[in-house]
């Protein structure tokens, strides 16, 4: 069985409770949140029964604990996972504006997690793996970015899989070396999964289909084109499959993407049909959303495929 291993940010996340644009005024507020998009990815994981693990760090801190206890509770080997005594766990307070876009304000460089290397520890843990998923979220620091493309290499070297999320939030796309890391994991992918735009910021083709051909003769094995409500497609050098979303009342759409990450990733290691693999990870996107807060609504696959039998799909 595949161990599954991702590296990166934990922190929580604050939530205001009414809308607007951003913290300029005093605003009610919920949480903390477990979160990260790397911590949400591999917390899914985890809960679908798959083995995993993920290498970053905390804060000695509740925040710290917070997403401590949640990942191990839902089967996350967090060996990997540094408690630093002398360091604070990462935060990220977010507000939703009125067209249902959001204003965040991080705090993840400067935090424990900011940190990030190898030890004997954890290049231990590496060896245990045979596949890594990398967040482009987590590209955030040279030190994590270093951490990163070391374990690829590793990984690669005995014919483990990449596969890649590039997840880009526009206050991290300043970060420097940021654009040459990513051009360097795309290099090593083997499974990319883009939403929507990001399909084109590694191509230089203008539609959707000379994209997709242009970064399949480029070396990537798969390609899943995530769609957000509408669904998602699939393309491989043989076939393209596209899923229609469900019906559902969003409540928060943060972590549903890399939810349903999650779940395409495990059931795709597991040598399921492409089609059946994309119907599970839309559910669990779809189920992500119904939930305040990025990891309150990870889902087993039991509940996956109940959620299937009983809600209906929109219409593509």
């Amino acid at each position: 069985m595949s161990k599954i291993l991702t590296i990166g940010e934990i922190l929580v996340e604050i939530i205001a409770t009414d809308r607007g644009d951003g913290f300029r005024a005093p605003v009610p507020l919920i949480g903390p949140f477990p979160s990260g998009a790397p911590a949400i990815f591999i917390d899914q994981v985890g809960k679908l029964g798959q083995q995993c693990t993920i290498i970053s760090r905390v804060g000695e801190d509740d925040f710290g604990y917070v997403n401590l206890n949640r990942l191990e509770a839902d089967g996350v080997d967090i060996s990997g996972i540094e408690v630093d005594p002398q360091g604070t766990t990462g935060s990220a307070f977010v507000r939703y504006r009125e067209d249902g876009s959001r204003a965040f304000v991080f705090n993840i460089r400067h935090s424990a997690c900011g940190q990030l290397s190898l030890n004997d520890k954890t290049r231990a843990l590496l060896d245990e793996c045979t596949h890594l998923h990398v967040m482009g979220t987590a590209l955030y620091a040279p030190s994590v970015v270093e951490t990163i493309l070391a374990a690829i290499e590793s990984i690669k070297a005995k014919g483990g899989t990449v596969s890649f999320d590039p997840n880009l939030r526009p206050e991290i796309l300043g970060s420097p070396g940021m654009r040459e890391a990513l051009t360097t994991v795309l290099s090593k992918t083997d499974l990319f999964l883009p939403s929507g735009e990001e399909l084109f910021l590694f191509a230089n083709a203008k539609t959707e289909q000379e994209a997709v051909a242009e970064l399949l003769a480029g070396g990537i094995k798969a390609i899943v084109l995530k769609r957000g409500e509408k669904g998602a497609t699939y393309f491989d050098a043989q076939q393209t499959i596209s899923q229609p979303g469900f019906e559902v009342e969003e409540v928060d759409p943060t972590g549903a993407g890399d939810s349903f990450g999650a779940t395409f990733v495990t059931f795709w290691l597991a040598g399921k049909e492409p089609s059946a693999a994309l119907t599970l990870a839309n559910a669990s996107g779809a189920r992500a959303v119904t939930k305040a807060g990025p990891m309150e609504g990870a889902s087993t696959q039991a509940e996956l495929e109940d959620f299937i039998a009983n809600t209906a799909r929109k219409q593509a």
